[in-house]
């Protein structure tokens, strides 16, 4: 099995892999924190579960690092081998005629959107990690006992205009990214065989959907706080 993943078809595989983990993921994500539009006790309840529940913490976070961290070196991997591959010396270079901006950008796209999630870290994981392992406070409570402090910290991220800047833009690329990688995605396990105008359907729906609900969140609490 590991020799399989030495090859080009195993990598496009092990890319997809951790791709869908990351497509999945998001939709909890989003699903989480669109709460926080409509209510606030709602989105804190959720946050302290996930926050604290030893499955998401010990088990998943972990995955989902791993996961985010494969799928970007794999990625660029695959450009570096795909690029080195190409004999484009004596051919004129048309590749915007064979291949869309985005399936050409792949790599810049993804290199923006892990920036992102640095970012995205340093907000939001390092500081709970922070308060809860160093700290030692697991109660996820106000300091003035006010409730849960996660609806608070999110409001207070989406203050300074040019953070939400950061993430619209993020987002904007994370669309174009997804764009192209969701269905490529499919089609590298094959999934995509005799129906492929309809993944492609559902990938864009997704690709827009998606990134445009946390686009929703950022500005709405950027306005209303």
């Amino acid at each position: 099995m590991s020799g399989f993943f030495k090859t080009s078809i195993g990598r496009k595989y092990a890319m997809a892999l951790s791709a869908f983990f990351l497509i999945i993921f998001l939709i909890i994500h989003l699903s989480v924190n669109l709460t926080s539009l409509f209510s606030k006790e709602v989105f804190n309840e959720f946050s302290h579960f996930m926050g604290t529940n030893p499955l998401v913490q010990f088990a998943m976070q972990p995955v989902l690092v791993f996961g985010v961290v494969f799928h970007f070196i794999m990625g660029f991997v695959l450009e570096m081998k795909n690029r080195s591959a190409r004999n484009v010396k004596y051919v004129k270079n048309t590749g915007s005629a064979n291949s869309s901006w985005m399936s050409r950008n792949m790599l810049l796209s993804g290199a923006v959107v892990l920036a992102f999630l640095v970012l995205h870290f340093i907000d939001f994981w390092i500081p709970e990690m922070n308060v809860k392992y160093i700290q030692g406070d697991m109660s996820g409570l106000l300091s003035d006992g006010d409730g849960y402090r996660y609806y608070e910290e999110l409001v207070h991220k989406f203050e300074n205009p040019l953070r939400v800047g950061a993430y619209v833009l993020a987002f904007v690329l994370l669309a174009l990214h997804l764009l192209h990688g969701f269905t490529s995605a499919f089609q590298s396990i094959g999934a995509t065989m005799g129906r492929k105008k309809t993944m492609q359907n559902i990938g864009k729906a997704y690709s827009i959907l998606i990134p445009l609900g946390f686009i929703v969140i950022a500005l709405f609490h950027h306005f209303n706080h």
